[in-house]
């Protein structure tokens, strides 16, 4: 056993709306981990064009995504492009037109609306239609419920519903998620995955303790 090739983009035969997302992002500010795929019906290969939005090279902001992430339809990445400055009488952004307008506009009044880079870790589930803003940090194993906007950071293991995001639940209690932190699964080798993803589909903790 040694699971599917992470660097076949469509590793379904016949099921092509699924598309594992590393080998067709092409962009330098984007990174993401093997085995995390994008399930959309129309151009799944086209993630980091259609859903990845406001995310400009001299803004400098990177959207980081782990591995073994799953990305429901139309989740919509925000990046910091999107931010006006909001120090003035008014948000409009006069300088991007030109024609004399330009005269004057100071590139760190937008630092006001810059929140960093986008992180989302290993083994999150984001549900259909959700939005993430930008500099969110989406913890390891977490669940975003569909159509929830993400305007803050999500913990751990943590489940989150709502425009904005509330906290519902965590997954697992406390020295739980300790423990599945400190052994990091994602980071295995896939043979080693593979040997135990039984475990892993039973919440065997104690097995993954044991694996070797």
């Amino acid at each position: 056993m040694h699971g599917p090739d992470p660097m076949n983009p469509h590793p379904m035969a016949g099921f092509d709306r699924v598309c594992f997302l590393k080998p067709v992002i092409k962009r330098a500010n984007i990174e993401v981990g093997e085995y995390t795929y994008y399930d959309d019906p129309h151009e799944p290969e086209a993630f980091e064009d259609k859903n990845v939005l406001y995310h400009y090279d001299f803004t400098g902001d990177r959207l980081v995504i782990g591995r073994f992430c799953a990305i429901a339809t139309g989740v919509t990445f925000i990046m910091n492009g999107a931010n006006h400055a909001l120090d003035g009488i008014s948000t409009y952004p006069f300088q991007i037109f030109g024609g004399g307008w330009e005269a004057g506009f100071e590139e760190s009044s937008l630092d006001s609306g810059y929140r960093g880079d986008t992180i989302v870790g290993h083994d999150v589930w984001i549900g259909r239609q959700a939005v993430i803003m930008p500099g969110v940090r989406i913890g390891n194993g977490a669940i975003i419920a569909s159509h929830s906007v993400v305007t803050r950071d999500v913990p751990d293991y943590g489940i989150v519903a709502g425009n904005p995001v509330e906290l519902k639940k965590k997954r697992f209690d406390g020295p739980t998620i300790a423990a599945l932190l400190q052994i990091a699964w994602w980071d295995w080798p896939v043979e080693k995955i593979s040997r135990h993803v039984n475990a892993l589909r039973a919440g065997d903790v104690a097995a993954l303790r044991r694996a070797r």
